[in-house]
């Protein structure tokens, strides 16, 4: 049975599993009982049967079902079962309600439109609101062909007066938002959603076109105004300490399991430093490819390795995938950054190639371990709340709570407000934005950068000189212009 074991240990091993250790009891204890199921002692006769059997029937203890997901998929890349089937885990069941005719027009358009799978959903979820103010207010208007224009109306008016928790299914995670008004943002996502479905429908001719969704959805006026440029920067001495925490991670600093450190520290150090340095989204750090990072001295690539890196001038390049803006791009990054990245793959281990959720492309990610792809989530559940203990600083401020997304808005702002600022356009190459409209939301000028300007253009003074120029001061200040002097 050794020999047996050996061949699941070496791909387990490979991929950064404690499992693969010779020691570990674990894996011989479950994989045991798998064969006195099974009555072979073959690890080519353990089948996805047997394997979704135990999963079915519970006939392990919870603490080895993680070892059962292990050999399943170490079963799976030698060739011998399926792969374990991906299951839901934590995440709440599909959303449902409403009137029931306008939840299958809206299922329909779900299952058709090329939307990623994220925007879909949430598209989803904004319809299914409306069908459940259908529902109350409007059940004669439940099938979108009989809808019109006073319908369209009428639904911009109810949402205009909404709240939050109104027309929602679960009210989980509202806390004391529940019952005050809806932000405009959330305002123009709910019309932006009914406006893509109706046109969408009537450009599939599912529908005939009785009104315009483009005008008969517009955003009012009202909420547009309330809409625009709000990057929520962190503060400079709160940003400071985190950066200072980043750069001084340390292995105690790292959150424990109960079998140890979940991720190695190399690989934990190469996230964080990348959400501090990189201004890139979450998802686009979970999806940077291995080798993203290229070196150059004088325009002249350089191997990682070399003690040219170091040189005042090298260049350290991030090659950025396709994100929601744009295509892949490649920008130019602090050197901090390229070090600690080939710092942890040095030390990665070899993973199996991965799905990029939005290529569909096959490759090889850089955030990987135990052939998991490292979740877009973990820089807000696990990196930024270890910096703020580390830095002695609030998990939130005036502006809400600390997230990854905002570290890009304090990079940009802090890149647009430097001694030698970038350009507008300049950062919107950066932060790889189709339009200069998009890098607005960003480049927020600092009251430092702001007062400057403003001490610069020396209102104050060139008034003065006006008034000096104008008055005799002299006879104003004598009394003399009071017995008839000329003061002008």
């Amino acid at each position: 049975m050794s020999d047996e074991l050996a061949q699941v240990r070496a791909v387990l091993a490979e991929w950064g599993y404690r499992l693969g250790r010779d020691d570990d009891p674990l894996l011989p204890m479950v994989a045991c009982r798998l064969f006195l199921l099974n009555r072979s002692p073959h690890i080519d006769e353990l089948t996805t049967e047997l394997f979704d059997r135990v999963r079915g029937e519970r006939l392990l203890p919870g603490a080895q079902m993680n070892t059962l997901h292990a050999l399943q998929r170490a079963v799976s890349a030698l060739g011998f079962c399926d792969p374990p089937r991906q299951g839901t885990g934590r995440h709440s069941a599909r959303a449902t309600g409403g009137a029931p005719e306008w939840e299958r027009w809206v299922d329909r358009w779900h299952a058709t439109s090329t939307l990623t799978p994220r925007t879909r959903s949430g598209v989803r979820s904004n319809l299914l609101k409306v069908g459940r103010w259908l529902q109350a207010e409007h059940p004669d208007a439940a099938d979108p062909a009989d809808w019109t224009r006073q319908t369209c109306v009428a639904w911009v008016a109810a949402l205009d007066r909404m709240n939050v928790g109104d027309y929602v299914q679960r009210t989980v995670g509202l806390k004391d938002r529940i019952g005050k008004p809806l932000e405009a943002s959330s305002k123009e996502g709910q019309l932006a959603a009914l406006r893509r479905f109706f046109t969408d429908c009537q450009e599939w001719e599912w529908l005939r076109r009785r009104f315009d969704p483009q005008r008969a959805l517009a955003t009012p006026r009202s909420i547009a105004a309330l809409l625009g440029p709000n990057p929520r920067v962190i503060a400079d001495e709160i940003w400071a300490k985190l950066l200072w925490a980043g750069l001084n991670l340390d292995q105690e600093d790292l959150p424990q399991t109960g079998s140890g450190h979940f991720y190695p520290i190399e690989l934990v150090r190469a996230i964080t430093v990348t959400w501090l340095f990189s201004g890139l989204r979450s998802d686009e750090i979970a999806r940077l490819r291995l080798g993203c990072i290229r070196w150059q001295h004088r325009e002249a690539p350089i191997p990682g390795d070399s003690d040219q890196v170091l040189a005042r001038d090298a260049v350290c390049l991030l090659d950025v995938p396709t994100h929601k803006t744009g295509t892949s791009f490649a920008k130019p990054v602090d050197p901090i950054l390229g070090q600690t990245i080939d710092a942890w793959q040095a030390v990665r281990p070899d993973q199996p190639l991965f799905v990029d959720l939005r290529t569909e492309q096959r490759l090889n990610l850089l955030f990987a371990f135990r052939a998991r792809r490292v979740s877009s989530a973990y820089i807000n559940n696990t990196v930024i709340p270890m910096l703020c203990r580390k830095a002695g600083v609030p998990a939130a401020d005036v502006r809400g709570n600390i997230t990854s997304h905002r570290a890009r808005s304090t990079i940009a702002s802090q890149l647009y407000n430097a001694k030698e600022p970038m350009t507008l356009f300049e950062l919107q190459a950066w932060l790889g934005h189709r339009s200069p409209q998009s890098t607005q939301y960003y480049a927020k000028i600092t009251p430092a950068t702001l007062t400057r300007a403003y001490t610069d253009a020396g209102y104050f003074e060139r008034n003065v000189r006006t008034i000096e120029v104008l008055l005799d001061r002299d006879v104003v200040e004598s009394g003399a212009a009071a017995a008839g002097e000329p003061w002008q």
